[in-house]
């Protein structure tokens, strides 16, 4: 199977009407040329959730090694959130690869050239020649962007060619979105002379203009005909149909990934053809065209059935939110993915990859620290079976699972993130050429909810077991403190059914006081923590080991014998001797023990045996000579 060209594209919003237009050009062109193609989409604009989100959105392309790709695409027109289009092009600007921007230029990089004068010249010399109107008005975008500046200079090079007012029949600043169409509108008709025309710099502020003027009693395009420029999917839908200029996407497309492919085999090439030309479309809004019956019969059904297929996809969502939010690991995470995600496209592969910090743990393990470039696949949908698993992980130069099917795959990549956490990344690749609709950003974003309750599980459940622990653990010696030794010791006596040997031992330091007079409680611990220690060295065959207080431990050993306890009390000997050796303290770490051997059952008493292993034990410890408190 041979090894096909990698190309990325890297956008934001893509799942706008407009976006989805130029993701279905871009998967075409990909298809056409026998390349594969990872599509980087960010969701946009997240209200009212803070800076945290917007450094989320770009923060995984802190974690993607370019070096993968040969070539890459950026949009930089659809990120809006302050601040991201500017991260990922710095980024961009350290790629070896050819990297072509298709909507602004870009020092740096190779560019798409747009002929927009040309089209919006086309478009005003309509008005001029065609519908022989001379006072024509225009509504420019805000006028900092440069795609506004371009289209108003060239506005005002025709009317000055043609010897009009350089300004029309007068000039309004909008937004290059619904917000100024009301003002707009007062402002064209508060003129001296209302003119014939307005020319709009792209089409959302036109039908934001039309809707304004419809409202003041104005007709379009009897009494006002309107332009727009971009020729958006909205501009066609919308009643009167718009007159206005498409940037013709699919040619996008083909120029961008051809020459990034050429550029790929050739760095030095040249003569390159980066110019796309606009295509005008003169419709009902201008007059040009005139309403068919049938055919917005058809446009209303069609926005019926999207009516109804939006419903039952939000009630789809819905269940599928509250399932999600249930769910109580990835494996149920995945599960409920693969019965209920069917409400934004076929798929034909999902996966789900998360960050791993240096330890291996993953992103919503609550003891995570950062990642590490490595992610693990946590979710695996892969319908037609043409993705190999690995034992081994993802990692920032390989990101997309490895495929065995000889054909080119598009991918659609997006950041998983929650609240402060980015949880790692989502690849899918669809059966068809669409993108996905709005309902995968939703399924994203309840993913990224559900891997956040359970990063909140998981700490609870460690807090929790933590103080469980602390509960029942000695906090100088990690031994069981007395309520833990007496739960462990009560319940392993009770199961017994039958007697079986056991044995019960009581340990005291020698001389501790000593210790402590001498060279003060500080060291006193460290001697109670050595002794501990050996204790917990000794208890290898099941022994129940605590600290009674002090300097005084008990130790349970269920199902015994006289062997073993031989050999724990040899190893203490060991362990303490090898103690003292190696840190040459000013006093000898020592013990006294006192065991007892006796058959129990579940009726024995756990004191009686202990009240024995005691009085053993101090009788050793008496009789040694020169003893020490």
């Amino acid at each position: 199977m041979k090894k096909r060209k990698r190309l990325a594209f890297f956008g934001s919003s893509l799942s706008s009407r407009y976006k989805r237009i130029l993701c279905r050009a871009f998967a075409i062109a990909a298809e056409e040329l026998d390349v594969d193609l990872v599509i980087f989409n960010a969701y946009g604009k997240l209200r009212n959730v803070g800076s945290l989100a917007a450094d989320n959105e770009s923060g995984l392309i802190d974690y993607v090694d370019l070096d993968q790709f040969d070539g890459i695409a950026f949009d930089g027109e659809g990120y809006i959130v302050n601040g991201m289009s500017d991260k990922v092009e710095r980024k961009l600007h350290a790629a070896k690869c050819p990297v072509v921007s298709i909507s602004t230029h870009i020092d740096g990089f190779f560019n798409i050239e747009f002929d927009d004068e040309g089209g919006l010249r086309q478009m005003v010399e309509h008005f001029l020649d065609h519908h022989h109107f001379t006072k024509i008005g225009f509504m420019s975008g805000y006028l900092t962007h440069p795609d506004a500046v371009k289209r108003l200079e060239e506005f005002r090079s025709v009317m000055k060619e043609r010897g009009l007012p350089e300004d029309g029949a007068g000039v309004f600043e909008g937004d290059f979105w619904y917000e100024k169409g009301a003002e707009a509108a007062r402002y064209f008709l508060s003129l001296p002379e209302r003119p014939e025309a307005i020319v709009c710099a792209n089409d959302y502020m036109a039908m934001s203009l039309i809707n304004a003027l419809r409202q003041a009693g104005v007709k379009v395009p009897q009494d006002i005909a309107v332009s727009g420029y971009d020729g958006t999917p909205e501009g066609k839908d919308y009643l009167p149909h718009l007159t206005s200029v498409t940037r013709e996407q699919l040619d996008v497309a083909r120029k961008t990934l051809n020459l990034l492919v050429t550029l790929s085999e050739d760095a030095f090439a040249s003569n390159l053809d980066l110019k796309v030309y606009p295509k005008p479309i003169f419709s009902q809004s201008c007059g040009c065209d005139t309403f068919e019956y049938e055919h917005v019969l058809d446009i209303v059904d069609r926005v019926h059935d999207e009516m109804r297929n939006m419903n039952e996809s939000l009630y789809e969502s819905e269940s599928a939110m509250v399932k999600l939010n249930k769910a109580d690991s990835v494996r149920t995470m995945e599960t409920i993915f693969l019965e209920d995600a069917v409400n934004f496209g076929d798929y034909s592969a999902f996966f789900l990859m998360a960050h791993t910090d240096s330890e291996a743990r993953t992103s919503f393990d609550s003891e995570f620290t950062m990642p590490s470039g490595n992610f693990k696949p946590i979710m695996w949908i892969d319908k037609k079976k043409e993705y190999t698993e690995s034992s081994h992980d993802l990692c920032s130069s390989m990101i997309i699972p490895e495929s065995n099917a000889d054909r080119s795959h598009v991918y659609y990549v997006m950041a998983v993130h929650y609240g402060e956490v980015i949880f790692g990344y989502s690849v899918l690749e669809l059966t068809g050429r669409d993108i996905f609709n709005e309902f995968y950003n939703v399924w994203m974003h309840t993913i990224g909810l559900s891997l956040d309750t359970l990063k909140k599980n998981d700490h609870i459940g460690k807090l929790i077991t933590r103080l469980e622990g602390l509960s029942v653990t000695d906090e100088l010696t990690g031994l069981y403190n007395r309520r833990g030794f007496d739960d462990r010791t009560r319940a392993a006596l009770s199961g017994y059914r039958e007697k079986k040997t056991i044995c019960s031992m009581v340990i005291d330091m020698d001389g501790l006081k000593s210790i402590n007079d001498k060279f003060g409680h500080y060291e006193g611990d460290r001697a109670i923590r050595a002794l501990a220690d050996c204790i917990k060295k000794c208890s290898d065959f099941g022994e129940i080991a605590g600290r009674a207080g002090g300097d005084e431990f008990y130790v349970f050993a269920p199902d015994y014998s006289e062997a073993r306890l031989n050999r724990f009390v040899e190893r203490m000997k060991d362990f303490v001797a090898e103690y003292n050796k190696a840190n040459n303290k000013n006093y000898k770490l020592d013990f006294s023990i006192g065991c007892y051997l006796t058959e129990a059952d579940s009726y024995g008493r756990i004191e009686d045996y202990f009240k024995i292993s005691d009085a053993r034990m101090y009788e050793q410890k008496t009789s040694k000579p020169g003893r020490r408190k």
